[in-house]
């Protein structure tokens, strides 16, 4: 009989949606920063793709829309998407990543909340954004912003670029 495999609390699968634009300094992409005390004085090598954990009813495309929403607001908007494959973190998790065309001014920010106990064993809990800032970034300069295993996506969204150019 096989043995039954435990689910961890936390998912190790996630969607997202990296966002681009054509800006003034050419393609540009919107990555958010994690809210919360541990990332507080994170830059470099702590940005992300807006994403969220998988659950069994939804699917990857699905909940990459809705983490987009509640992450940036409702300001945000993003045109039809194409699949840009799965990645690996470092810490495990995959991703499962889309690209899209974006509709976002930073500044119109609106993040969900998460509620932790902080400081750690004080007994109050405080309540941060999920997202405490947004930006577009130019791909290069994206490159040093996002997590390094998100940095592939990077490239494979310079891929389509180049052969949607070349149609």
């Amino acid at each position: 009989m096989a043995a039954l495999k435990t689910i961890s609390r936390r998912s190790t699968l996630s969607a997202g949606i990296l966002a681009y634009r054509e800006g003034a300094r050419g393609l540009e992409v919107l990555l958010v920063h994690p809210g919360g005390p541990f990332w507080r004085k994170k830059d470099n090598g702590a940005w992300s793709i807006p994403k969220g954990e998988i659950d069994a009813a939804d699917g990857p495309e699905q909940v990459a829309r809705r983490e987009f929403a509640e992450e940036l607001g409702p300001n945000a908007s993003i045109d039809p998407l194409q699949p840009l494959g799965e990645i690996r973190q470092r810490g495990g998790k995959r991703v499962i990543a889309f690209a899209g065309e974006g509709h976002f001014d930073p500044a119109a920010l609106i993040s969900n909340t998460f509620d932790i106990e902080w400081p750690p064993r004080s007994g109050r809990r405080q309540s941060f954004p999920e997202v405490d800032r947004a930006e577009w970034f130019d791909i290069e300069f994206a490159r040093t912003k996002l997590l390094s295993g998100q940095v592939e996506l990077l490239d494979r969204l310079l891929a389509i670029a180049v052969e949607t150019a070349g149609k």
